[in-house]
């Protein structure tokens, strides 16, 4: 049969087979190896998994406990902390940043968090911001942060913290 002589037939083929095309593709990706798949049907969790590692560095924080505080850091040599005027890069230098700075629980005084948004930007990438706040006997600093964080094997990590201080209320 000859196509110029069907121009509607031939356009509803082009268009099916189009389709036909996108479908097979689309299967073919639903069962290649990999969590692909599983990680775009798991990506609705994320806030709520973010939530909760943020919920357990504050309870470590607060049973003055930094190497669990730290668990919530992807151990890595690219986790960045940045603070001020300076960055600190890699999970051991700002595990030894924080324990410089508050060597004892009284120095650590009681962590929250409030104001908490999260924002998933990828089935493996979010970005969370929040108000911090530390209750300690002489004073009480605050501050917001800006957390980056990836979904790895071992669950969501912060893989840049972006925090600063405010000044100091009256």
């Amino acid at each position: 049969m000859e196509m110029r002589r069907f121009p509607a037939l031939n356009t509803f083929m082009k268009a099916h087979l189009v389709t036909g095309t996108a479908i097979a593709i689309g299967l073919v990706a639903l069962f290649l190896p990999g969590k692909t798949f599983a990680r775009v049907a798991n990506s609705g969790n994320a806030e709520h998994a973010i939530r909760d590692l943020l919920r357990q560095q504050v309870e470590a924080w607060n049973q003055g406990d930094i190497d669990a505080f730290m668990n919530g850091y992807a151990r890595s040599d690219k986790t960045a902390f940045v603070s001020g005027d300076d960055i600190h890069r890699g999970w051991n230098v700002v595990l030894q940043r924080y324990k410089t700075r508050y060597p004892d629980k009284t120095r650590m005084g009681k962590l929250t968090f409030r104001d908490l948004e999260i924002h998933t930007l990828s089935p493996d990438a979010a970005i969370a911001t929040g108000r911090w706040h530390l209750q300690r006997a002489k004073d009480t600093p605050h501050g917001r942060f800006t957390l980056i964080l990836r979904h790895l094997p071992e669950g969501w990590r912060i893989v840049h913290d972006h925090t600063s201080s405010a000044e100091p209320q009256k």
